[in-house]
């Protein structure tokens, strides 16, 4: 299999950079080890509604986020806030009114950040993407790149796009080695969110609405310390979703969680939340194509992204990140992906 660019990473980026390349007639090939789209957007489906169970949020100065939802055609609406916020404190006494609604200006997606995936995907030729396709190895030749798949098939290109994090990035087989420094880079790169966990929690009706309650909680006591309202913006069903702060080698007894997270929603937001028609967990510090043995410890401080020094010009330029932990000014965030497929296009336009 030939091909004048290879992108590695179906989420975001890749999926971005795809779609220009394919509007500009160009020869390109999408590459996602998973068996789905997205990479860390993951929306799951309830009742015809959508929850988010990676990023969620997006906000005013974003142009880029802005540019594509306008050009693709999906709704934005505000991050619900109206109303008390809840703390809980470290021996799970709950307090009502104390603290701000942190998300305040944000903004949503009607249908979640998995319709924007969709209609990106719509845009990319279905002979010209390959998902449940892990890249295993990739060797420098006279002419460019040779990888190679899980399933031993060989795909040969000028460049390659490595449109994933750094650290799962550096997993990969390199022929020959990559420069010491660059391999160091490659790990020191926090990938944004990976050992994070995220719960939601359905229901037929935002009870906490009606008892004057945003759906804002902080709490010191876990296992979710931090809350929010998930809700469509009209109709239901409705939701609630936190942040777990149980560290990753805590949280793989899945039933215990469970029971801790209902426990923790009935204590928050009282007997209407002990029954939610449906509970999402999703441990993104389980997905191996999100998170290496590095990432276990959540990232409590956004990082200094950007393109290290040591990461530019590989083998001859043939082999370029583009994911959005290389983006120089919103590394981490939606409209960091966004920038670096566009940095990744320079690239590519430039050479």
């Amino acid at each position: 299999m030939q091909t004048r660019t290879l992108i590695i990473g179906g989420g975001l980026a890749g999926l971005a950079l795809a779609a220009r390349l394919s509007a500009e007639g160009q020869d390109f090939m999408l590459v996602e080890a998973r068996d789905r789209w997205g990479g860390r957007i993951l929306s799951a489906q309830c009742d015809g509604a959508a929850f988010d169970l990676g990023p969620a949020w997006f906000w005013p100065g974003q142009p880029r986020i802005a540019a594509l939802i306008a050009r693709l055609g999906p709704s934005r609406f505000d991050q619900f806030y109206q109303g008390d916020l809840l703390y809980e404190d470290e021996r799970g006494q709950v307090q009502r009114g104390r603290g701000f609604a942190s998300m305040q200006g944000s903004w949503r997606l009607q249908g979640g950040l998995g319709a924007l995936i969709d209609k990106l995907l719509g845009e990319i030729p279905a002979d010209k993407r390959l998902c449940a396709t892990p890249i295993k190895a990739l060797a420098k030749t006279r002419d460019g790149v040779t990888a190679r798949t899980a399933a031993g098939v060989e795909i040969t290109a000028q460049k390659v796009i490595l449109a994933l994090p750094p650290r799962v990035a550096a997993q990969l087989s390199y022929t020959p080695a990559l420069p010491s420094d660059a391999v160091i880079s490659m790990a020191r790169i926090p990938t944004w969110m990976a050992g994070q966990a995220k719960a939601v929690a359905v229901y037929d009706r935002p009870f906490w609405r009606e008892s004057g309650l945003s759906g804002d909680a902080m709490s010191r006591f876990g296992p979710m310390v931090e809350c929010h309202d998930a809700s469509p913006s009209q109709g239901g069903p409705y939701a609630l979703f936190g942040f777990i702060g149980v560290p990753p080698d805590m949280r793989r007894d899945t039933d215990a969680l469970r029971a801790a997270l209902h426990a923790q929603l009935v204590r928050l937001f009282g007997r209407n939340a002990q029954d939610p028609k449906h509970l999402f967990i999703q441990d993104w510090a389980a997905d191996p194509f999100t998170a290496t043995s590095l990432d276990q410890r959540p990232v409590h401080a956004h990082p200094d992204y950007g393109l290290p020094r040591a990461l530019s010009g590989l083998w001859e330029k043939a082999l370029v990140f583009g994911g959005t932990e290389v983006a120089p000014s919103f590394g981490g965030y939606l409209e960091g992906a966004l920038e670096a497929a566009e940095q990744a296009h320079t690239t590519l336009t430039t050479a």
